[in-house]
């Protein structure tokens, strides 16, 4: 009897993650995988820190391999790039990058789990591929890359063009080599996307101190230089004197190969799928940054590329092929960041954010300190909830303390996916220790001090 045949397109964090389920659960399974990478499974959002040296070990961020895969059972094909899937017929056409030997296989059930691609914008004078001393942020490569550059003495000026989480971050890593840092972006403020203005200037004034330049609401017009090396970027304001230019604008669902396909997909070209991870075509699955996944502040189809997304659509792909019916409800986006020791977490949407969604939002806010004083700790807490005005309903959470306080923010997230109100927090049961917190928890000073319209 023939053993069921599922292929995967990819062995990103989610593809990894569901291969390994699949086979930990039933060997009854013939699993094929193509990779265009000669890696698998490579931990990107770990780049900064290794970059900064944090992370002593690059071997680390890989959490598997194609020989600890292949031991589970599967057959990947790294350096093996998809050309085409016929899905009437099933089969999925590829070829071997070193000979480029065309290849197929045919499937039971496809798993599309080949991630996003890093986003660069057309210049008006040429092109990405001219310089030699321009690179994106996505893969082991790229970290080495840039890691080998930062080393050069003759490296001096970086420009890091975007403000988001990848960009804040390496520009904390970059300065540690002694460099001239640079952020550039078209938004008004670093991380407008997530945070209130509040906060945004908190993570400002903190950058500013370790004397990072931030270029804001710049959109970047071009790449001016000679012998293939960028010498300066001009934007619509200025023109800034560089060595080393690296994007972190943000990522794109890579899924140009199925432009032309039956394959329903959001303008931005994920793939949109259920709460199963079904796609609109029988027996064919997308996890990951390559597909869609239910906001839970919204309740619409959404694109939230994040690692915890995609290993956990990975486990529910894997699941389902199990015959187990697992799904995800929905995501709110949690997410967090340590800016020299400013430690940032966020869920949901912000005030700006939940305006744009047609909510009505309000408000409640509140700094605070994490311990009794009497503990010698000073550490002070900033809280702010976005809720709606008139269901009372979370919308969205954002906190900031020199304490960790990340775990509070699955709170909130959890709050968020249940439907809570802000008032329910008012008396929720949080325990007191002074090692830990205060008598009264400031999430319940924070819910009391709510308008009561």
């Amino acid at each position: 009897m023939n053993k069921e045949k599922i292929v995967f397109l990819g062995v990103n964090h989610a593809g990894t993650i569901a291969i390994s389920t699949l086979l930990e659960n039933n060997k009854d399974y013939e699993v094929v995988a193509i990779e265009k990478n000669d890696n698998c499974s490579f931990l990107g959002c770990g780049i900064a820190l290794w970059i900064s040296d944090v992370v002593k070990d690059p071997k680390g961020l890989f959490y598997s391999s194609k020989e600890q895969l292949e031991k589970q059972g599967a057959k990947i094909y790294l350096k093996h790039e998809v050309t085409n899937v016929d899905f009437k017929a099933k089969k999925v056409s590829f070829k071997d990058l070193k000979t480029n030997q065309a290849k197929e296989v045919i499937y039971d059930k496809l798993v599309i789990s080949i991630g996003s691609k890093p986003f660069v914008p057309k210049f008006q004078s040429s092109n990405f591929q001219d310089w030699s001393n321009v690179i994106t942020v996505k893969t082991y490569q790229n970290a080495q890359w840039i890691i080998d550059m930062l080393k050069r003495e003759d490296i001096k000026k970086v420009s890091i063009i975007g403000a988001g989480y990848i960009g804040v971050e390496l520009a904390e890593a970059v300065r540690i080599y002694g460099k001239e840092t640079t952020m550039i972006d078209a938004l008004e403020r670093i991380l407008q996307r997530y945070y209130d203005k509040d906060f945004t200037e908190l993570m400002d004034k903190r950058l500013k101190q370790q004397e990072i330049k931030i270029e804001l609401n710049q959109l970047v017009q071009d790449l001016i230089g000679k012998n293939g090396k960028v010498e300066k970027i001009k934007t619509n304001k200025i023109e800034i004197p560089t060595d080393l230019v690296i994007f972190a604008i943000g990522a794109l669902p890579n899924t140009g190969l199925f432009k032309n396909s039956n394959l329903k997909m959001l303008p931005n070209g994920a793939i949109i799928v259920d709460k199963y991870q079904k796609t609109n075509i029988d027996n064919v699955y997308a996890i990951g940054d390559c597909a869609t996944i239910y906001n839970t502040v919204t309740d619409k189809v959404d694109y939230i590329a994040l690692a915890s997304n995609a290993v956990r659509t990975g486990k529910v792909v894997a699941y389902n092929i199990l015959g187990r019916k697992d799904k995800i409800d929905g995501a709110s986006g949690s997410n967090a960041i340590s800016i020299y020791g400013l430690n940032m977490v966020s869920t949901g949407l912000n005030f700006e954010a939940a305006k744009r969604a047609g909510f009505d939002p309000e408000e409640s806010h509140i700094i605070s300190e994490q311990k009794p004083a009497f503990m010698n700790e000073p550490h002070k807490v900033k809280v702010k909830v976005i809720y709606d005005k008139k269901t009372k309903l979370i919308l969205g959470a954002q906190m900031a303390s020199t304490y960790d306080i990340s775990m509070g923010i699955h709170m909130f997230s959890l709050a968020i996916a249940k439907k809570t109100t802000i008032e329910e927090l008012k008396y929720l049961d949080f325990f007191f220790l002074p090692r830990f917190n205060q008598p009264f928890n400031y999430i319940n000073d924070l819910a009391l001090k709510t308008k009561n319209d």
